[in-house]
């Protein structure tokens, strides 16, 4: 093949990873892609089920429509019952103008975000309006939509967050609040059903009948 086609076919392929690639990150015009705060309501903690070895405490029913920051596929620290962890934002922190100003990251369990001179809102603002979510997938369908999601894209789950002991003496205890930082201060979280879309209003709103989360205050584990 001649130099210059082979230049031509490196390039298209270049081209078609950077607009096709199915992990890129969605980007959305200026706005406010999910404006609701995640619904909880609280319950005595009661047994939900047993997750291979593992046994699940419910401590609050939990529902949740925002954007997707960032997912991390974990291979240790109890990957076998949460092998994803999801970063989510609503509010001002699913706005494409404030996320372009923020870089996000995930690891060891935890999500972070990080600015250059100056923030784009009031911290306090990003931790109440951002989580990390270690995902319990209940059912295959939740396996599927968590494994698949990209950046940028709008997902509404449902279910239970829970406490988690394991035969070996392994232990999470979830968050119950949206103001929490550093370790203890992730979502664990028991989907029992879930649906991602590009755009919010493919998605329906979450119902609004349990009362949320109190809240009151970088980041969160």
């Amino acid at each position: 093949m001649r130099p210059f086609l082979k230049l031509l076919l490196t390039a298209v392929i270049v081209w078609a990873i950077v607009h096709f690639w199915p992990w890129r990150a969605i980007v959305h015009p200026p706005g406010v892609l999910t404006a609701e705060d995640p619904i909880q309501k609280d319950i005595p903690p009661r047994f939900l089920t047993k997750v291979k070895d593992y046994t699940l405490v419910a401590m609050a029913s939990y529902q949740i429509k925002a954007r997707v920051l960032h997912t991390k596929r974990y291979w240790a620290d109890a990957a076998d019952l949460v092998p994803y962890d999801v970063a989510l934002g609503w509010g001002r922190m699913s706005d494409q103008a404030i996320l372009d100003h923020l870089g996000i990251s995930q690891g060891n369990r935890f999500y972070f975000y990080e600015w250059t001179n100056v923030p784009p809102l009031p911290e306090k603002e990003m931790i109440c309006h951002s989580s990390n979510n270690h995902v319990i997938a209940a059912n295959s369908q939740v396996s599927h939509v968590v494994s698949s999601l990209r950046a940028g894209q709008v997902v509404l789950m449902k279910g239970w967050l829970v406490n988690v002991t394991g035969s070996d003496g392994f232990h999470w205890s979830t968050s119950l609040r949206r103001d929490d930082t550093g370790n203890g201060a992730c979502e664990v979280f028991y989907v029992e059903s879930a649906d991602a879309a590009d755009e919010a209003s493919q998605l329906p709103e979450i119902v609004k009948e349990a009362t949320p989360a109190p809240a009151v205050a970088v980041k969160k584990g």
